[in-house]
C-alpha cells in the first residue's frame, strides 16, 4: 500500500483544520469536516437543513472551501474525503466502485446520524449522489450536480481508459510514479488547465499537496479502475429526486452537452432543471464560488419549502 498523507504533518496547516474530525465507519477511517450554520439573527434555528458535499475523483473536501462563505449562513455542512482520497483510508476494490462507495458513504452517515436535506456533488460526486438516492441510502429533497460525470468516456478514450486505469491500479509502483510526476508545479498547472479551469495560487497548492502523494493517487486510480456508470444510466429514469444540473461552457473533462442527455433521462415529473454557466471549466465551483453557491442555496430553499409534501418539489 502506498504512503498516505499524514494529518499531523501534511494537515498541520490544512484550511479549516479546527472543523476536522476522524470517524470509523464501514471499515474505513474517514476524514470529514462539519460546519454549523451561521444563521443570521432571527432565523429559525430549529429547522436547520443539512447539506452533504461530495467531491470528484482525485480531489478532496478542500475543493468546496471557496464556496463556504456563501453556504454557511444557510445550512449545516458536511464535507468528506471520499474513500482512498486525501486523509480518508484506502478503499477496497468494492468500496471504490460506484455502488460500493455509495454504501460506504451511507455507513458513515449512519454513524453520524446525518440525514442530508440536499446533496451537492461535483463530477463523479454527483453520480455518487444519484446512486445513493437510487439505492435508498439517502432521501434528500434535491441533488445539485456540478459538471456531473454521469456518462462513460466516449470514442477511443472510452475503450482504452478503463483497462488502462485497471492496469495502473494493479501496478504497485504506479502511484509513486504518478505522484512524483505530479510534484512538478508545471504538471499541476497542466492538469488543471486540461480541465478548462483557472485556479488561484491557494487552490493550486492544495491540489499539488494531495496529487503528489502516492496514497491519494492510489485511491484515485482505484476509483477510476472500478467505476462503472452504465447501471446508473439505466436507472436514471427512476430517479425521483429533483436534480439541478449545473454545467460550465469551458469544461474539458465532462462535455457540457452531456447534461442535456442526462436531463432527458430523468423523469419529467421530478422537476429537474439545467443551468449553463459561462467563462469557467470543470472546477467551476472554485472559479465562480459565489455564483455556484447561490444556485445551491436557491435549490436548498426550494427543497426546504418542499418539506412535508408528499412529493419533492423542483430544484428552483
Amino acid at each position: 500500500m502506498a504512503t498516505r498523507l499524514n494529518w499531523d504533518r501534511d494537515g498541520r496547516d490544512w484550511p479549516y483544520r479546527e472543523a476536522s474530525q476522524f470517524v470509523e465507519a464501514g471499515g474505513l477511517r474517514w476524514h470529514l469536516q462539519r460546519f454549523a450554520r451561521e444563521a443570521p439573527p432571527g432565523a429559525d434555528a430549529t429547522a436547520t437543513p443539512l447539506a452533504l458535499l461530495l467531491h470528484g475523483t482525485g480531489a478532496s473536501a478542500h475543493s468546496w472551501y471557496p464556496m463556504l462563505p456563501w453556504l454557511r449562513p444557510h445550512a449545516d455542512l458536511l464535507l468528506i474525503d471520499l474513500p482512498g482520497h486525501a486523509y480518508t483510508g484506502m478503499a477496497s476494490p468494492w468500496q471504490a466502485s460506484l455502488p460500493g462507495m455509495a454504501l460506504a458513504v451511507k455507513s458513515l452517515l449512519d454513524v453520524l446520524a446525518a440525514q442530508p436535506t440536499i446533496l451537492i456533488g461535483h463530477s463523479a460526486g454527483a453520480a455518487l449522489g444519484a446512486r445513493m438516492c437510487l439505492d435508498g441510502h439517502i432521501a434528500p429533497q434535491c441533488l445539485v450536480s456540478i459538471n456531473g460525470a454521469f456518462m462513460p468516456l466516449g470514442g477511443l478514450a472510452g475503450l482504452l481508459f478503463p483497462p488502462a486505469a485497471k492496469l495502473m491500479a494493479s501496478l504497485p509502483f504506479a502511484p509513486g510514479f504518478v505522484a512524483r510526476r505530479a510534484a512538478d508545479p508545471r504538471a499541476i498547472a497542466r492538469l488543471v488547465s486540461d480541465t478548462g479551469s483557472v485556479l488561484g495560487p491557494e487552490g493550486m497548492a492544495l491540489y499539488g499537496r494531495i496529487v503528489s502523494n502516492p496514497g491519494h493517487i492510489e485511491g484515485a486510480l482505484a476509483m477510476m479502475a472500478n467505476w462503472d456508470v452504465q447501471p446508473l444510466l439505466r436507472d436514471l429514469p427512476r430517479l425521483a429526486t429533483p436534480v439541478r444540473l449545473i454545467v460550465a461552457d469551458k469544461d474539458r473533462a465532462v462535455p457540457p452537452s452531456q447534461a442535456q442527455q442526462v436531463l432527458s433521462m430523468l423523469p419529467a415529473q421530478s422537476g429537474s432543471t439545467l443551468i449553463r454557466l459561462s467563462g469557467a471549466g470543470h472546477i467551476v465551483h472554485e472559479e465562480q464560488p459565489e455564483v455556484v453557491a447561490a444556485l445551491c442555496v436557491s435549490a436548498l430553499e426550494g427543497a426546504t419549502a418542499a418539506r412535508g409534501q408528499v412529493t419533492a418539489g423542483p430544484c428552483r
